[in-house]
């Protein structure tokens, strides 16, 4: 009948359009039997160095430890911004913020953007995205998971569990595990392991008061629950024969919530901790490879053998996988943009140096954060701040002017306190750095907005207001040129 031939005619053509479009991504791929699993598990405001695997002798993470023991730890692994909505953005889309067109907080990823996800799914995985989203929370669906949940409990981790045994056996999976540990506020069950203030190490940038020591005590509870949840999925890839099948990642979107770390350049804001579990398919092994949050999605794609879509700007991490001394790259790029706070500082990491370069000097680096009125290790800095008790180091979040140009040795300065630009000795590199950084933010269409969004503050009628974002006079959500990869021999 003229209907059903109709019916049939479009469906074969709807059938050769979807073959071409999987052929032009590389879609088509190996049997699900011998694609890998994936569970991405991403942690909100945990700092690199608050966990056992990069030296912490206080806070227990015993499952954490074990990942590192059995895995592949990367020592010299940075965020493309220390901020928790862009940064979720970046990682999804192997792009940097300013090129996601969602480069501030608490903006959506727009629809037009291409995620590892949608590539995943198209692959024929089952893509479940549980717990804390930030990137489209109105319809996860959107960015690519064919399940969403907001998982139960205060860490948002409680159905985690469940969604791996419940999946559908069928397909490979990909499990974007967003936990809300450790954000503020806390949220300290009978499940969070309580830490004695007085045994806490207080970082040196802060005030070594009571105030803080209650304060990290309870966030180091948070970091310890993100163990256990791991812990629990290491066993459940086990109990059902899968972990030597499955990849299990564990990083952050940016640094703990206190003063001088979370929006940061700073490693203490934006070094991310990066551990790949996957017995069997990878060596115990630490690697100082540098590595950026835009090479996760082309890594998860190569594993799942599927061609990365050409938006991405990041490179695959395969080759350290394989071999621990492998390098992909040796510049890695880190940019702050608007946070509540207004700001715009671009960085460049480059081997054990760091190099910052900051738009509006004038500006204190202020974040939510170090907000005098909100939290107790914030409320005791500017305590201290008003009796004079604050010493040279634990100035930096409230200095301005700032400098324009910063410069660190990361490994003779892990801080970040001395700054070195402008020093003879170190002309060759900072020029060096100076010209990746310039070439990036041309090729990569980023820009110092006119009009920025400005510094948002409490009973402020005009919250929500949003200015010219960075990289949007250049149409830089358009551009897929990744900037820089190698600078050594440039």
């Amino acid at each position: 009948m003229p209907a059903r031939s109709g019916v049939g005619s479009k469906y074969k053509f709807m059938k050769i359009h979807l073959l071409l479009g999987f052929l032009f991504f590389g879609y088509i791929s190996a049997p699900a039997a011998e694609r890998p699993n994936f569970i991405f598990f991403i942690t909100d405001d945990i700092s690199f160095d608050d966990i056992g695997p990069y030296g912490n002798k206080l806070v227990k993470t015993p499952n954490l430890d074990r990942m590192a023991a059995e895995g592949l730890v990367f020592d010299r692994a940075y965020l493309t911004t220390s901020s928790c909505s862009p940064s979720r953005c970046s990682m999804i889309t192997g792009r940097y913020p300013h090129n996601t067109g969602a480069p501030e907080l608490h903006m959506s990823l727009p629809v037009d953007q291409v995620t590892f996800i949608q590539q995943l799914r198209e692959a024929g995985y089952h893509t479940m995205l549980s717990g804390k989203n930030h990137m489209n929370d109105g319809d996860p669906k959107a960015l690519g998971f064919t399940q969403a949940t907001r998982g139960r409990g205060g860490s948002a981790s409680e159905d985690w569990v469940e969604l791996i045994a419940n999946r559908p056996k069928d397909q490979p999976f990909f499990a974007w595990l967003g936990s809300n540990d450790a954000h503020r506020n806390w949220d300290l069950g009978s499940d969070t392991v309580k830490y004695d203030p007085s045994e806490i190490e207080v970082p040196p940038y802060m005030v070594n008061g009571p105030k803080t020591r209650d304060d990290l005590a309870a966030y180091y509870g948070e970091v310890s629950r993100s163990d256990l949840y791991i812990g629990k999925l290491m066993a459940e890839l086990e109990r059902q024969g899968i972990a030597k099948t499955t990849y299990l990642i564990y990083c952050t979107d940016n640094g703990r919530p206190f003063p001088r770390c979370k929006t940061r350049m700073y490693d203490s804001g934006s070094k991310t901790p990066l551990l790949i579990w996957s017995p069997g398919k990878i060596k115990p092994a630490r690697t100082q490879s540098l590595t950026s949050a835009v090479d996760f999605a082309p890594t998860f794609l190569e594993l799942a053998g599927v061609k990365s879509s050409p938006t991405i700007q990041g490179v695959s991490l395969v080759p350290i996988l394989k071999d621990s001394s492998a390098v992909v790259r040796d510049v890695a790029f880190t940019e702050r943009n608007w946070h509540v706070y207004s700001a715009h500082e671009r960085a460049v990491r480059h081997g054990k140096w760091l190099y910052i370069k900051n738009a509006f000097p004038l500006q204190a680096a202020l974040s939510v954060e170090s907000d005098w009125t909100a939290y107790p290790a914030a409320i005791e800095y500017w305590e201290y701040q008003r009796t004079g008790k604050l010493n040279p180091n634990q100035l930096d979040v409230q200095l301005a002017p700032r400098p324009s140009v910063e410069l660190y040795d990361t490994d003779a300065d892990p801080h970040q306190f001395n700054n070195l630009a402008g020093q003879a000795e170190h002309k060759e590199i900072e020029e060096k750095l100076a010209k990746a950084l310039a070439e990036w933010t041309k090729q990569t269409g980023d820009t110092v907005p006119e009009n920025p969004t400005p510094t948002r503050k409490k009973g402020d009628p005009q919250k929500g207001i949003r200015g010219e974002i960075p990289g949007a006079s250049q149409k830089a959500e358009r551009i897929n040129h990744p900037g820089p990869v190698w600078i050594s021999h440039s």
